[in-house]
């Protein structure tokens, strides 16, 4: 049975891992009728950020689906799932990661959550938390880790 809607979440740190998210996602999704929802959450402060390294004068005039558009991960990310024939949207929020994609998750009645992250020791878990792991927590499907080098 092929998810419909797999959520491909993507964000600063990530940049290290795209090639093996992107495989993952490829293997799953295949060339059947599944949507990745490419997915990039961004904090308010990494949002004025990114605007403000696109060029763009005023954040609040231009849709977070846009600035996510013109991100470089996301760029590289739409180019491979073109070259390989999934069908892909792209989504941006500002927010809370974790509960952005999550909401987004439900929002868009995804089977499926990929997420990306590193290696963490227990103390660095406790000290600064994980988004993958706040997903895999409160996520409403099953939410799958790829970790990076």
């Amino acid at each position: 049975m092929a998810l419909e809607n797999i959520l491909l979440a993507v964000g600063p740190g990530d940049k290290d891992r795209t090639e093996k998210l992107v495989e993952f996602v490829v293997d799953i999704a295949g060339p059947a009728d599944t949507t990745v929802l490419l997915t990039h959450v961004f904090t308010q402060d990494e949002y004025s950020s990114t605007a403000e390294a696109l060029g763009i004068e005023n954040p609040t005039e231009i849709p977070p689906d846009e600035v996510a558009r013109r991100h470089e991960t996301t760029q590289s990310i739409s180019e491979i799932l073109e070259k390989d024939g999934i069908h892909y949207e792209i989504r941006g929020a500002v927010g809370t990661h974790s509960e952005e994609i999550t909401r987004l998750a439900v929002d868009e009645n995804s089977g499926l959550i990929v997420v990306g992250g590193r290696k963490r020791s227990p103390t660095g878990k406790a000290v600064f938390g994980s988004t993958a792991q706040e997903v895999m927590l409160s996520a409403p499907c099953p939410v799958t880790f790829v970790r990076g080098e």
